[in-house]
């Protein structure tokens, strides 16, 4: 395969050539396990001594809002960062003392397109498959194999940059896959795409765990996306604040989510508060609470609360619900406090400067 195109070089990956292992292992369970993990930026803490595993076989996500630590934490589990303190193993290997192991045994999707755009898709295929040192014997049976699984087979001698956004994220996935990982790291895999092709990329996806046989981690903070996994682990401030599977931590909510729209939000919830003794909270613009048998409360809400209300707005527990739960907000308002965040820190070192 020629590794140029048009005279330029093939875009980076982000892991150098890795050579795979000629017998790789059982995998001893579990295929990844964090101890005490923490990342530290000069004074910021971007992960806090966070641990969990994750199953062999199993589809485990990282569910938060953006600059929660969720990257932060795949790029250490995939050897990119090195951690400030604690340990963790993906695959069997430390990600600190056998890198080399833990990168020939991972598959690795970045947020951001790492493809290049001037080669073919068979070629972005094929120079991956070089990096990691896939036998030249079995190659072109995985080419094919691939490229048949993410239905590009028809495409293959077609340059990337005439793909759509869905079929570069689907040639992205297949490329993670070219050497037979045995865990895959999918960071954010369907983030700005439009529904109906995130729906097809879960479809692909989940018949890849199938077909491969693998373990996938993924990051997210799409809640829709978070219900596909076996487990999520929420994470907000670098901390997992809960982890179950979607539907245990739905049942711990147990409550039906009422908003109401106020002129006077403070107001409503130190009435809650006072007559009700309920703990409000202001989530987009609403003052939003939560009830057992909300259906019963609403009239309740009318007759005794005192409250002028315009609208109410009742909904059964999500997983919205259980982030707002554990962090008292909901993951927009979570993002929209990191933007605010990251304007003022900008302001402040172009004031220093």
């Amino acid at each position: 395969m020629h590794a140029r195109r048009a005279g330029r070089e093939p875009a980076r990956t982000g892991i150098g050539p890795v050579p795979i292992e000629a017998s790789v292992p059982t995998i001893p369970e579990p295929a990844v396990a964090v101890q005490h993990l923490r990342k530290r930026f000069g004074d910021f803490d971007a992960v806090r001594d966070v641990s969990f595993e994750v199953a062999a076989g199993e589809t485990f996500g990282l569910l938060g809002p953006n600059g929660a630590g969720k990257t932060t934490t795949v790029s250490m589990l995939s050897t990119l960062l090195a951690p400030t303190s604690g340990r963790a193993k993906v695959a069997g290997a430390d990600v600190v003392t056998e890198r080399g192991r833990v990168r020939s045994r991972i598959g690795l999707v970045f947020q951001d397109p790492t493809l290049d755009e001037y080669l073919t898709a068979e070629e972005n295929l094929r120079f991956h498959a070089e990096l990691y040192g896939v036998p030249a014997a079995t190659l072109d049976a995985r080419l094919d194999q691939i490229l048949d699984m993410v239905e590009l087979s028809d495409r293959r001698h077609d340059v990337v940059q005439n793909f759509s956004g869905g079929m570069r994220r689907r040639l992205e996935i297949g490329r993670g896959l070219i050497h037979s990982p045995r865990v895959l790291f999918l960071d954010e895999p369907t983030v700005g795409l439009d529904p109906q092709t995130r729906a097809h990329i879960w479809t692909y996806i989940e018949s890849l765990r199938q077909s491969e046989q693998i373990t996938i981690l993924l990051t997210t903070h799409y809640m829709d996306e978070a219900e596909h996994c076996d487990r999520i682990a929420i994470i907000d401030n670098g901390e997992i604040v809960t982890l179950d599977s979607p539907d245990a931590l739905k049942a711990r909510v147990g409550r039906d989510r009422l908003e109401i729209a106020v002129p006077d939000p403070e107001a409503a919830i130190a009435a809650l508060g006072e007559r009700f003794g309920i703990e409000a909270t202001v989530s987009e613009g609403m003052v939003a609470f939560y009830v057992s048998h909300g259906e019963e409360f609403v009239p309740r809400l009318f007759a005794e609360s005192g409250l002028t209300i315009h609208s109410v707005r009742m909904s059964r527990p999500t997983l919205d619900d259980v982030f707002m739960a554990y962090t008292g907000r909901t993951i927009r308002d979570a993002e929209a406090s990191a933007s605010d965040h990251l304007r003022e820190s900008a302001r402040r070192f172009a004031r220093r400067r």
